[in-house]
């Protein structure tokens, strides 16, 4: 739609509703308070559109349709595995993975951008959304062989900060995390490197730049790698939940339904 039809559109809208729903100026300066309500309606009129074309569907045995997963950087790797698990079940969804903050992935879950999101479950509002635990997520240490040679197998918190160490960007909710957990132990880091994924940090600890602090869930998927030793992160050993967050929409959609069933029968497994 050309912006001109689309302004039209707004302002029937608002000649019909006999109220202004938009704050207007040189450029678009968000929405009125009577807009906040339209837009809360609309979402819910495009949920229940949604659902009803989805029930008729599932009713005839059918459940697909196309998933938006919102997942924080750190449980990509388990949303690869939801992806096959609910392939096999359901070969008739497909699932769009979208990696975000934790921050964004409850206000996608909000705004409609998302269907459903893994995420820490610290904080989130359970008398708005749906959550269930996964698991607890924990750390190991990436770290080149020319750094450190550690016998035992595994390396403490104070041990690693006075290593150069390559973490995600100071936004991102693992890496305050991290960041809190050096604080509790007492002791300072250095830096050397940022990023926002853990595929470049793997490739900097390879390449012996400094040692990557990863999550768990990664280790299995990443192989077997000559030059550097993964050692489990201890005193402490922390474990931070990460759930499958789900909207408290009144109607709901079959194909969400059906991811949450799998994820949770793959947890009884």
């Amino acid at each position: 739609m050309s912006q001109p039809a689309f302004s039209m559109r707004i302002r029937n809208l608002e000649e019909r509703l006999d109220t202004q729903i938009v704050r207007r100026g040189n450029r678009f300066q968000g929405l009125t308070a009577e807009g906040e309500i339209v837009l809360q309606h609309g979402r819910a009129i495009l949920d229940q559109s949604r659902a009803l074309e989805d029930q008729i569907r599932a009713a005839k045995g059918e459940v697909i349709g196309t998933l938006r997963l919102g997942t924080i950087p750190t449980a990509n790797t388990y949303a690869a595995r939801i992806a096959t698990w609910l392939r096999a079940r359901h070969p008739g969804i497909t699932l769009r993975i979208d990696t975000t903050s934790s921050i964004d992935l409850l206000q996608g879950l909000e705004d409609g951008r998302f269907d459903a999101a893994i995420t820490y479950t610290d904080g989130v509002a359970t008398s708005l959304l749906r959550v269930d635990p996964l698991y607890d997520e924990r750390y190991v240490l990436m770290v080149p062989n020319t750094l450190v040679q550690l016998e035992g197998g595994e390396i403490t918190w104070a041990e690693a900060a006075k290593l150069p160490l390559i973490l995600l960007e100071g936004e991102m909710q693992n890496r305050r995390i991290i960041d809190q957990i050096f604080e509790d132990v007492g002791v300072d880091t250095q830096v050397v490197a940022e990023t926002d994924g853990f595929t470049a940090m793997v490739a900097m600890a390879v390449d012996g730049l400094g040692a990557a602090v990863l999550p768990h869930v990664l280790i299995d998927k990443l192989g077997v790698f000559v030059d550097v030793s993964l050692l489990p992160l201890v005193d402490p050993v922390i474990g931070k939940s990460v759930g499958l967050v789900l909207p408290n929409r009144g109607q709901s959609i079959p194909a969400v339904e059906a991811l949450r069933e799998t994820v949770l029968e793959r947890q009884e497994q």
